[in-house]
């Protein structure tokens, strides 16, 4: 079955619903027993407590599970969460953790603060280090930890190589893949042992929920799902439901997401005041090649750098004028956003060096000739400012 069939049936069971498309939203916490034979049973049922799952979370676990690949998934209350717990399943005090560079900054402070306070060592690596890993790993190496393409600058990882170098020093593998969905790349088949996704971003599609998803394969799902437990993790139904409901319209949108930004893209490596685009769909972006082996298409995120320093109050004229781009911390929903960031802060095993400001933008379902006008009398506001 194909990804875009895949998407709209997979986790469905209508008849175990009285013939209903979509599963219904189960508001429950206690599971009742009809006899002691039921009860001594429970610890076997797949719902006996709701905070170890319902109906309508299986459906979203399950749907997801299949379009990744995967042996099973656990469900928590945001993108982040996943990313922790991944990492907390796979490590103990006096473990060393391999971190890329180029990783959500949450989960930099999440290593930093709480990783390093349970005697767990933390290092960063260049993203682009491929089966160079070799010289990074330790004896006490158990995960290395992945994001491809990074969150800010979107460099594309070997992630065949690094998990091959990874698995054979007896490390596993996390991998974030929020930025490609299910639909555009597939981690576990290069290698990765776990995949995150925020499933707030595209998965959910509409700026109303958050939601993490983790799913492992064979070797490590019961120890993630068993973590996930042990610390009472869960989501809520009504995420869960509309998480489900956003999922299967993925492939529509984000085919919409991806035509317009190619658009938008193509127009800032035209533009004066643009030195760089890094999107990975690029023919000159570094890590071209590596997109094209690996990955089904492009998303709608990416970023560009100014081709100078322009001072704060022009770079504030052209953004706080934007009519349809939004300036916010997120990604993924039907609406554009804009977002100016310093890659220095986010490094630390690698150094960055750009003639101006760096700017992220999310292509929403807009139509693209006017969100490009946007940004052009946006890009008309910063020169006039700085004049």
């Amino acid at each position: 079955m194909k990804d875009e069939t895949k998407i709209v049936h997979a986790g469905r069971d209508s008849a175990a619903h009285s013939g209903a498309v979509n599963t219904p939203v189960y508001h429950a916490s206690t599971i009742l027993f009809p006899t002691l034979a039921a009860l001594d049973a429970a610890p076997r049922a797949r719902i006996r407590y709701a905070r170890r799952g319902t109906p309508t979370l299986f459906a979203l676990e399950d749907a997801l599970t299949a379009l990744e690949g995967g042996a099973g998934a656990a469900l928590f209350p945001s993108g982040l969460a996943a990313a922790g717990f991944a990492l907390l399943s796979c490590l103990k005090t006096g473990d060393h953790v391999l971190l890329t560079d180029s990783v959500y900054d949450p989960v930099r402070a999440f290593a930093d603060r709480v990783l390093t306070g349970l005697g767990i060592a933390v290092e960063y690596y260049d993203p682009l280090i491929g089966g160079g890993m070799t010289r990074l790993l330790r004896s006490n190496t158990r995960v290395v930890y992945c994001e491809s393409p990074g969150s800010h600058t979107f460099e594309i990882q070997d992630l065949p190589a690094i998990a091959a170098t990874a698995h054979a020093g007896g490390a596993s593998v996390i991998a974030d893949n929020t930025w490609a969905t299910p639909l555009l790349c597939k981690p576990l088949s290069l290698g990765a042992d776990i995949v995150i996704h925020a499933a707030t971003k595209y998965i959910g599609g509409h700026s109303d929920l958050m939601l993490g998803v983790l799913v492992a394969n064979e070797a490590t799902v019961r120890k993630v799902k068993l973590t996930a437990g042990l610390f009472g993790q869960t989501s809520g139904p009504d995420d869960i439901f509309m998480t489900l409901r956003g999922l299967r319209s993925l492939k529509a949108r984000l085919d919409r997401h991806s035509s317009s930004a190619r658009r938008v893209s193509g127009w800032l490596q035209t533009r004066a005041e643009v030195a760089r685009v890094l999107d990975p769909s690029l023919p000159d972006f570094p890590g071209h090649a590596l997109w094209k082996r690996d990955f089904a298409g492009a998303s709608g995120l990416f970023s560009f750098i100014l081709g100078r320093d322009w001072p704060r109050p022009a770079l504030a004229a052209m953004l706080d004028g934007m009519q349809l781009f939004k300036m916010g911390y997120s990604w993924g929903g039907f609406e554009s956003l804009i977002l100016p960031f310093d890659i220095a802060k986010y490094r630390s095993a690698t150094r960055w060096e750009t003639p101006g400001p760096a700017i992220r933008l999310s292509i929403g379902l807009e139509d693209p000739d006017e969100l490009i006008a946007d940004l052009a009398a946006g890009f008309a506001r910063l020169t006039s400012a700085a004049s």
